[in-house]
């Protein structure tokens, strides 16, 4: 498919065929090795690392290479990088070469003040000539599948989305995802999806639509809607990774299935062992916490549950925690 949509279930960037047209957004102390693995599991047809610094991957600091841990089961692997420095992002990307990552995403989009005013991230969609530097040099460096990822524009009245994808096909990128928010914005106010319907019939490279795809059907009726050909979703995954696999189910004309408790329960406990193996048990713990407080979101007594594990430091308490609230809950459901 070479940026139009197709009956197909199959998608593709350049010579890299995805499963279908699904995407996991990068996010920030979310997308790591054991959380993509877990959405990989439900279906969905690329997964993103965190962002990633390029001047962290070229000073070799021991943190910044973690995020590039990956694992067989993943792939294809998209990994993003951002940075201000067209030399550094280039380097990056040969360091990213060696990872064996099938795609090289570049950060044009995260709203952040510490990354836009080190120059990075969406500040770029204000100097189209640093902006052009930078995927020169990362064209040369990277042989393989190059994406974008950009904002409508910095602010409301700024719209350069149509004009910078233009720019992002003619310097070589193989695809484009539109969050069709401004940067001023950050997550707030709504998602305007006619931007990328625009750039879509701007630009003949796939376009990956972003923004207010929080169940199932608004990511088949951004479809309609934009004609964008894949759809990139994040924060919505991140309590409800079965997200992915009830949008297949409502592609097909099934009903999306719910996870039922135990479903829940194995999947929690399967998501705290992979990151008990990446971070060690400590740490798991720490990070476990706030995941549970968006698995937990909506199940009955939660906010109890959200409660009393808010102060728990150790795996083995934690554990039990989870035990205890869901067997709570198969017990009333009864």
């Amino acid at each position: 498919m070479s940026g139009h949509q197709s009956a197909s279930h199959t998608f593709r960037i350049a010579s890299i065929e995805l499963a279908n047209w699904l995407v996991l957004a990068p996010m920030a102390g979310i997308t790591n090795l054991p959380f993509r693995l877990m959405v990989k599991s439900q279906g969905v047809g690329l997964v993103t690392t965190e962002m990633i610094s390029a001047k962290g991957l070229i000073l070799n600091q021991k943190r910044t290479l973690k995020y590039l841990q990956s694992d067989p089961r993943e792939h294809p692997l998209a990994v993003q990088i951002f940075g201000s420095e067209p030399r550094a992002m280039a380097s990056a990307a040969d360091i990213v070469l060696d990872t064996g990552a099938e795609i090289l995403d570049i950060n044009l989009g995260c709203p952040v003040k510490k990354v836009t005013k080190t120059g990075a991230g969406a500040a770029l969609l204000m100097a189209p000539g640093r902006l052009k530097e930078i995927i020169k040099e990362v064209r040369k460096a990277w042989p393989g599948a190059l994406t974008a990822k950009i904002r409508a524009g910095w602010r409301p009245g700024h719209l350069v989305a149509t004009d910078v994808s233009r720019l992002l096909e003619e310097m070589g990128v193989d695809a484009v995802t539109v969050h069709a928010r401004y940067a001023s914005q950050g997550f707030s106010g709504r998602s305007d999806w006619s931007i990328i319907k625009e750039v879509k019939k701007a630009v003949s490279i796939p376009v990956i639509g972003n923004g207010d795809v929080f169940r199932p059907q608004d990511a088949l009726k951004m479809r309609e809607v934009t004609r964008c050909d894949g759809v990139m979703i994040g924060r919505a995954a991140i309590g409800n990774p079965w997200i992915f696999r009830q949008i297949l189910q409502l592609q097909a004309g099934l009903p999306p299935h719910s996870p039922t408790l135990k479903e829940r329960r194995e999947f929690i406990q399967e998501h705290f062992r992979l990151l008990c193996h990446h971070v060690g048990q400590k740490r798991a713990a720490r990070m476990m916490r706030g995941l549970l407080f968006w698995y937990t979101k909506g199940l009955p007594m939660s906010s109890r549950f959200r409660g009393a594990i808010g102060k728990i430091k150790d795996l083995t308490s934690l554990t039990r925690a989870v035990d205890l609230y869901f067997s709570a809950l198969e017990e009333t459901g009864k």
